[in-house]
């Protein structure tokens, strides 16, 4: 066996593979991750693993590393690599400059990994450390993204607040919020009835399929709750249904985003009255007592969305009319066709708000963002 490979077996490499027909596939591998293109190289820095290890054991630094450190093939990842000598040629040193790694690109590569610094080199490094920022659910540089906890809307609660804040009152008016029976007697439950899943029953009863949609009314709370007029606490959404139920909507609620589950829950609080929180504290959606018109601001400019009433610009008209400090109220009917009639009983003026009709959703929409620039919200 030749001196080299001697040399070799001497390092603790147990394979069960002739060391002979393994050499080429470990240089190999050496090459491929640009460690080492000749075994001498590797031989050398053997030698400099040796000597650095018992250096770090006679002044006791030497540290349990997390890799495989008794290894030295695994050691080599975590050191300065053994410089080429002066007889290369300056290609190969060109070359050698895209594949090697001094010591501050491997502490980046391999920052996992930690060894003592030498005393002359700790200076050096400390320039180049390598500054690591962790980008994740938390970032500390920007104070709206420090969690991704939903914010919950400050509202207004006592009497000099709600005089004292402009707020956005929308009654959702006729909406279709109706439970219904549905199945043989033992396994009946309850459900929403709505145009897609109902259409028998409809025609049974002898309605029109177009008015049960109480998709428009989910569609319209998801607009008016994620607005940043709604996360400021200066929005309340009552819904008003064709059966005559009034519920109150908490701004801090979180509709779900999916009909199904949205269904759900109407039905469960058509039976219950009331769905609460979590932590049962607070009521989320509660039944409360009619008419409307008790809830709403005495001084409150109070008016209603028309495809037939004049047409105005909505930013422009409202900056004329509201006066400072002045909440306005809206009632925006939640249904697919009819007659704007539902809301004649409190509001005091009607106005378009396009030349083109509009579905109860985009209403919303484009109410909560001429407010958000009226009042300054972003």
């Amino acid at each position: 066996m030749d001196q080299e490979f001697v040399v070799f077996a001497e390092l603790d490499f147990s394979l069960w593979v002739p060391r002979r027909e393994f050499m080429p596939h470990f240089l190999r591998m050496f090459e491929v991750l640009g460690l080492y293109r000749t075994l001498a190289e590797y031989l050398g820095d053997c030698d400099f693993f040796r000597k650095r290890k018992s250096e770090a054991a006679a002044s006791g630094q030497d540290k349990k590393q997390n890799t495989q450190a008794s290894d030295p093939a695994f050691e080599r990842v975590v050191v300065p690599k053994h410089k080429p000598s002066d007889s290369e040629s300056e290609s190969e040193s060109e070359e050698d400059a895209d594949v090697s790694m001094d010591a501050n690109d491997e502490s980046k590569m391999y920052h996992s990994t930690k060894t003592e610094p030498d005393a002359e080199s700790s200076a050096e490094d400390s320039n180049d450390a390598p500054q690591i920022e962790f980008h994740g659910f938390r970032n500390a540089n920007h104070k709206h993204t420090s969690n991704m906890v939903p914010i919950v809307p400050k509202v207004p609660k006592s009497a000099e607040e709600l005089r004292e804040t402009s707020r956005l009152i929308v009654v959702l008016e006729a909406a279709s919020l109706e439970t219904y029976k549905v199945g043989k007697s033992k396994d009946a439950k309850y459900q929403l009835l709505n145009c897609d899943d109902h259409q028998g029953i409809l025609a049974r009863m002898g309605r029109d399929i177009a008015e049960s949609r109480p998709d428009i009314t989910h569609q319209c709370l998801l607009t008016l709750l994620d607005s940043p007029l709604n996360k400021t606490g200066r929005l309340q959404v009552y819904i008003h249904t064709k059966n005559d139920v009034l519920i109150e909507i908490s701004p801090s609620v979180r509709i779900p985003r999916t009909f199904k589950r949205f269904s759900g829950l109407m039905v469960q609080l058509l039976h219950k009255m009331s769905i609460r929180s979590v932590n049962g504290h607070e009521r989320l959606l509660k039944v409360i007592k009619n008419p409307v018109s008790q809830y709403l601001p005495p001084d409150a400019l109070k008016l209603t969305f028309s495809y037939d009433a004049p047409t105005v610009h909505l930013q422009t008209w409202m900056r004329r009319k509201l006066k400072p400090g002045q909440s306005i109220v809206v009632a925006i009917g939640a249904l697919a066709h009819g007659s704007d009639d539902f809301a004649d009983a409190y509001v005091d003026e009607k106005i378009g708000i396009s030349e083109y009709p509009l579905s109860a959703s985009v209403a919303c929409g484009k109410l909560t963002c001429a407010l958000e620039d009226i009042w300054g919200i972003l």
